[in-house]
């Protein structure tokens, strides 16, 4: 640690220790909850990635199912927003401008208001991080009660001292989606489904149907998406054997082959059809949403540890993924149909792609689809 770095870290210590005297909040436990008086609830997951936060919405399907009739409401960033769109969950959408200058005066005056608009409860899940922007975002809604992990405490603080309802964490290994009900567990509130889930609407499933009409995809084969990308390199499985995959399932069962590619990736699936030696179609310029409409209507999906393998689980489309640093039994979408093959040292590349053909052809043949023998 330089010099610098240390005194940064001094004087955040002492900020946030003035912060907890100033700002703190009386622990309650949970039989002191009025269950009778929380009508309206916010769930905050404001600042994490696309999977993160995929993998939190079981706790949605949870509080629903819990209350019934309560307003329930949630607080992204704006790159999640299309994601949590329409769920079936949810009430209303609040969305945090990660931008300054993306915000107006009339649009942060009603941002305010809502936050500010009576709610009775507010659980901000913090699995991964914790930043403190949440927690004052949770202080300023003036709810009676905050709810909150009690791990990833800021230093310099003796709790998370922004809530007063802390639920105890352990860092056992769990899924991530158990994670998150961990947190609203500690309320008695639970589900037994632990799936990632979108709220797609059927015009969008019927655009998306028709859209790969227009591509020339028939439905009496099935269609294998591929989509060779991830933000991280380490994550990636190579090209090479995208290819011979898609390969083996075109000349073995007559799939049509479909790639997709995400931000800044266009180079790198046009490099993949380049190297698959029968023909594919690159589709691109969708919106997430459109993706997810898409990927809803093919059969098979194979990609890496990424975003979108997230948000193609939570569309329901069965898929194969590729892991490497990260462990899937943390990390992988929650369902039978969706397949996590790992590679035995840590890395993508010792994953075969005889391995990743076995379990695609499990799949298809799980949705009843014959497969030719061979």
């Amino acid at each position: 640690m330089t010099f610098w770095t240390a005194i940064e870290q001094f004087f955040k210590r002492k900020t946030m220790g003035i912060l907890e005297l100033a700002f703190k909040r009386k622990r309650l436990q949970p039989a002191q909850v009025d269950w009778k008086s929380i009508r309206k609830i916010l769930v905050i997951r404001q600042h994490d990635q696309l999977g993160d936060f995929l993998l939190s919405t079981p706790v949605l399907r949870a509080l629903r199912e819990g209350f019934p009739q309560a307003q329930i409401d949630l607080l992204v960033r704006s790159y999640q927003e299309p994601v949590a769109r329409n769920n079936r969950y949810l009430n209303e959408i609040l969305v945090f401008q990660e931008v300054g200058y993306h915000w107006r005066l009339k649009s942060l005056w009603s941002f305010l208001r809502k936050l500010r608009s009576g709610y009775d409860l507010v659980i901000v899940l913090n699995t991964v991080s914790h930043s403190n922007t949440s927690d004052f975002l949770a202080w300023l809604t003036g709810a009676p009660y905050v709810l909150g992990p009690s791990h990833l405490r800021f230093p310099g603080t003796n709790r998370n001292f922004f809530y007063n309802l802390e639920a105890p964490y352990r860092e056992d290994g769990k899924h991530q989606s158990a994670k998150n009900l961990e947190i609203v567990s500690y309320l008695n509130i639970s589900t037994t489904n632990l799936r990632e889930e979108m709220t797609l609407l059927p015009e969008e499933q019927g655009w998306a149907r028709r859209y790969l009409k227009k591509l020339k995809f028939t439905f009496d084969r099935p269609i294998v998406g591929i989509h060779p990308g991830a933000g991280k390199i380490k994550n990636r499985w190579s090209l090479e054997n995208f290819a011979k995959v898609a390969e083996i399932f075109s000349k073995r069962h007559g799939a049509q082959i479909a790639v997709f590619y995400g931000s800044n990736e266009r180079s790198l699936a046009e490099a993949l059809s380049k190297k698959i030696r029968i023909p594919v179609t690159i589709i691109s310029d969708l919106t997430l949403r459109e993706f997810a409409a898409v990927v809803s209507q093919i059969d098979l999906f194979l990609g890496n540890d990424t975003g979108t393998t997230h948000v193609t689980a939570a569309a329901g489309t069965p898929l194969v993924a590729v892991f490497g640093p990260t462990d899937p039994r943390e990390w992988k979408p929650w369902g039978p149909e969706f397949i996590a093959i790992r590679g035995k040292n840590g890395t993508c590349e010792s994953v075969s792609p005889e391995e990743v053909v076995r379990a695609g052809e499990s799949l298809l043949a799980k949705k009843g689809i014959v497969l030719n023998q061979g």
